[in-house]
């Protein structure tokens, strides 16, 4: 059935073209993601199908049965629950409840008319059933537990909670709606990845209709059945999630470019042909000339310029030092926040190189710990000791770092005047989509929270640190900027520690994650996916353990568990290393190479340099192999003792 058709929709604000030629069909079954650049107007869309913008031209038709259902921007302050709140959109039920009530009540003072309150009963009762008012307040807690609420929430004052939950309110109130097709606006944030995974099981099984806008790519790529892409020119369809979308968008574009450019090349060959004629002047000649000119004019009708790519920013980050092995040690580290436990004998160990994700719920203390880190709070109790030759770099998810009043150049020139010329410092600027006069002497304060996070990022580039602290970087990014940073990132031959609740990027980056549960610390080797399989793994088991163990086989399986668990972190530390080893070969092969070069060879400096940069590859190499056979000969002590 179908819900809702857009047919060539246009919209500008001012002179400025924000979209026209945008067209899609909506049905009963659609599970629709849309997607494009952060101001491509995505959100106008939406506020335009429900009819609370105009457009300038086009058409929209919404199917009589059409019950649209969104996830409201303004949230309610009222001094009512979340549970009361959320509740509201059962008010029919609720209705028939109360006159339910007033009917068993008439009936058991056996009333007049019993034949008539019967058979309105009866049909109350059945319309009531129906309609799922049996299980609507279970559905109704289910959805805030779902979203990261406990049940200590539920019957507290929605005024009382942050903007951030109130919007988890909306998101339950638009899921639980009676509504056949969501519009669904940026429904991850706020929601920590336990909270997603319970949306996309959610999104999964119901039988409504959406449009979803989101950042999210691994989301994208678990809910949806077909991807959208809205550019100023209009919108591309494509039959398949975010993942699906980029390999056939990229084949579609190379294709565009190909043709392209092979139909210039025959124009030009033609006007060749035509130039040729003209000069040798004879009749024929100009009958030959004029009929290329027609083919000429035919391909140039044919000719579709590829559309550009969105602007993205463009940029690398570099590590100024090698650092020792041992970037970063904790040991113990406790925090307490009014009484209760953040962190509790929290220990853990990174290494040179490692790319290590911090996950956890939210409000577990991953931000607490990232502060602690990078010294901007003090731990109540253990140590922390940062390795020899580490210079942290670190990225504030608040955005608090920058200085409101300072203009975007002034900003990020603070402390490179001495080494960049205005010029320069233009051209970074410019990588970073910072390039009009207006656009550099904005004042920070004024900047949307992208354009804070692109200057955030820009000064994290600059400082060459060595060891990355980063915490939610990809939040306030657009999914051309998130790939942007990512490519970085992979580069980067630095050591990482983030937090993220980005799982795609997590799934790309991560050789490690640290998980944060109950104020302490577990790790697991390898990517999102193995951390969720592993936790599924231990989840299923302890529900199995604890039915049937006694306490001497309890203890036996948590030694036993804690004895596997640091077989994984020393496999998983021997990978790291042989990692390290074949890019460190590999360097200095290339170094060989280049060296070996005639030209090189003339080249005093350049020579100089080559060889020190091979002695500290050497060195190196050395000392990975010694941690290789080290780690090897722990390994094979733990599995004998097995």
């Amino acid at each position: 059935m179908l819900l809702l058709s857009v047919k060539n929709l246009k919209k500008t604000f001012v002179e400025r073209l924000l979209f026209e030629n945008v067209s899609f069909d909506v049905d009963s079954a659609s599970k629709i993601g849309l997607i494009g650049a952060n101001g491509c107007g995505k959100t106008t869309l939406f506020n335009i199908i429900r009819g609370l913008e105009p457009y300038d031209s086009g058409a929209i038709y919404v199917s009589g049965n059409t019950r649209m259902g969104v996830m409201e921007q303004h949230t309610d302050d009222g001094a009512h629950s979340i549970i009361d709140s959320v509740l509201s959109v059962f008010s029919d039920l609720m209705t028939v409840e109360r006159e339910l009530e007033s009917i068993n009540a008439a009936i058991d003072a056996n009333a007049d008319d019993m034949e008539r309150l019967v058979a309105r009963q009866y049909r109350l009762q059945e319309r009531y059933e129906t309609e799922g008012g049996l299980t609507y307040r279970s559905r109704a807690v289910a959805a805030l537990l779902g979203l990261g609420f406990t049940r200590e929430d539920l019957d507290r004052s929605i005024s009382s909670f942050s903007g951030g939950e109130k919007n988890k309110v909306q998101l339950a109130k638009a899921l639980l709606s009676n509504a056949n097709l969501l519009l669904l606006d940026e429904p991850t944030n706020h929601l920590d990845i336990e909270s997603v995974t319970w949306l996309e099981n959610y999104l999964a099984s119901c039988d409504k209709a959406f449009i979803v806008v989101s950042h999210d790519r691994y989301f994208l790529d678990k809910v949806t059945a077909r991807t959208i892409e809205l550019t100023p020119s209009g919108t591309h369809s494509y039959v398949g999630g975010y993942t699906v979308y980029m390999e056939k968008r990229s084949s579609e574009r190379e294709a565009a470019t190909r043709l392209y450019n092979k139909t210039c090349r025959e124009i030009r060959r033609l006007q060749g042909v035509v130039d040729q004629q003209r000069r040798w002047g004879q009749e024929r000649n100009f009958v030959t000339a004029e009929s290329k000119l027609k083919q000429i004019e035919r391909l140039k009708k044919t000719l579709i310029a590829p559309e550009r790519d969105p602007a993205r920013i463009r940029f690398g980050l570099s590590a100024r030092a090698v650092s020792g092995n041992d970037v970063l040690r904790c040991e113990g580290i406790a925090k307490r926040y009014e009484g209760r436990a953040v962190l509790n004998d929290v220990s853990f160990l990174i290494r040179r190189g490692e790319r290590v994700f911090l996950l956890g719920t939210n409000g577990s203390g991953k931000t607490t710990l990232l502060r602690i880190i990078c010294g901007r709070l003090k731990p109540d109790g253990g140590t922390l000791t940062i390795g020899a030759n580490a210079f942290a770099g670190y990225y504030d998810q608040t955005l608090s770092d920058l200085e409101t009043g300072n203009t975007v150049l002034e900003e990020a020139w603070d402390g490179y005047h001495a080494t960049l010329t205005y010029g320069q410092m233009r051209n970074v600027l410019a990588q970073f989509l910072f390039r009009s006069e207006d656009e550099i002497n904005r004042p920070v304060g004024l900047l949307s929270g992208g354009e804070k996070a692109r200057l955030q990022l820009l000064k994290l580039m600059m400082s060459d640190s060595n060891f990355l602290l980063l915490d939610e970087p990809t939040n306030h990014l657009d999914i051309h900027s998130r790939d942007a940073l990512e490519s970085a990132l992979e580069e980067y031959e630095g050591t990482m520690l983030i937090v993220s609740h980005d799982r795609y990027l997590i799934n790309k980056l991560a050789d490690r994650i640290l998980y944060l549960d109950d104020a302490v610390i577990r790790s697991y080797v390898g990517s999102y996916d193995d951390f969720r399989e592993e936790r599924e793994r231990e989840l299923l088991s302890e529900v199995a353990f604890e039915r049937a163990a006694t306490p001497e086989s309890k203890a036996r399986y948590l030694e036993k568990k804690s004895r596997q668990s640091a077989i994984n972190r020393k496999v998983g530390e021997i990978e790291r290393i042989e990692r390290r080893i074949s890019d460190i070969e590999a360097k200095l092969a290339a170094l060989k190479t280049e060296m070996d070069d005639p030209d090189a060879g003339a080249d005093y400096e350049k020579l100089t340099h080559l060889s020190n940069e091979m002695g500290t590859c050497e060195a190196e190499l050395s000392e990975l192999y010694e941690r290789w056979a080290e780690a090897q000969t722990e390994l094979t002590h733990m599995q004998s003792a097995e």
